[in-house]
Order: structure tokens, then C-alpha cells, then sequence
């Protein structure tokens, strides 16, 4: 059984940052996170920079906020997040078993945010990592 992990990260100046992440049980899932989180970033342009406002849609699990310094960034990440055929491109990807992957770029200042998903097999993994450590002995208990 699959699992899906999501993660939006930052990369500035050859370092990257995690900006967040879920992991979830299904494709769908972590794929609608993903594009909640686009659309989160992208209508963040522009602000002024302080505490986000409080809103409904805003979860605990929702990525941390990035100042862009250009508008191409955030329009690709809204075309992204609004375009049904790139996201049944991504939910293709992640159903066989590869990533799936945007990257966008703020040529300004050499800012680069990328929002992944992924399948991870936990079930199997879990099963490989017993068969890899047997169960120590049960302790003998004679004559009684």
C-alpha cells in the first residue's frame, strides 16, 4: 500500500530550505495540498510582508510564506494550480509510481520554489525492514 508525501522548498543563494510538508494517504490528498499551497504562495504577492491574515482556508499544515520579487513565479505557480490538465498529469505521475514536480524561478534575486509529491511504500517498507530484523528468540522455558 502507497502513501504520498508532499513537500514545497525554497532555494536561495545554493542553499534550500524546507518550507513545509504532509504526509497522506492518498494521491488525491496530497495533491489537492499541493495546490492549495501554489495558490497560497502565489496570492501572497505582492503583500506586505508581517503576519498573514487570518483566513478560513489556512491550515496548520500550510507551507510558510516566500516574497517574491518578480510576477512570473507566482503566475506560474497560479497557471499550475489552475490548469486541469496539468493536474491530471501530475495525479498520472504519482499513480505509477513516479514524483510528481514544479519548480518555479524568481530570476530577480535567484529565488527558487519547488513543490513535490511523491509515493512512499511505508507498508512494504516496514515488511522489508522485519524481514531484514528477525524477532530476537523466545526465551526457552523448560519443564515447567
Amino acid at each position: 500500500m502507497l502513501d504520498y508525501v508532499a513537500a514545497v522548498t525554497v532555494t536561495a543563494g545554493g542553499r534550500a530550505l524546507p518550507l513545509g510538508g504532509v504526509a497522506l494517504p492518498n494521491r488525491r490528498l496530497v495533491l489537492r495540498w499541493l495546490r492549495r499551497q501554489a495558490l497560497r504562495l502565489a496570492d501572497g504577492h505582492g503583500r506586505n510582508p508581517g503576519p498573514a491574515p487570518a483566513v478560513p482556508w489556512l491550515g496548520v499544515r500550510d507551507v510558510r510564506p516566500v516574497t517574491f520579487h518578480g510576477s512570473d513565479a507566482p503566475e506560474a505557480l497560479r497557471a499550475w494550480a489552475d490548469d486541469r490538465g496539468r493536474q491530471d498529469h501530475a495525479l498520472g505521475a504519482l499513480e505509477s509510481g513516479r514524483p510528481a514536480l514544479l519548480t518555479v524561478v524568481d530570476p530577480f534575486v535567484g529565488l527558487r520554489v519547488t513543490l513535490g509529491a511523491w509515493p512512499v511504500d511505508l507498508w512494504g517498507w516496514a515488511a522489508e525492514a522485519s524481514a531484514d530484523h528477525p524477532s530476537p528468540p523466545r526465551p526457552r522455558t523448560e519443564g515447567a
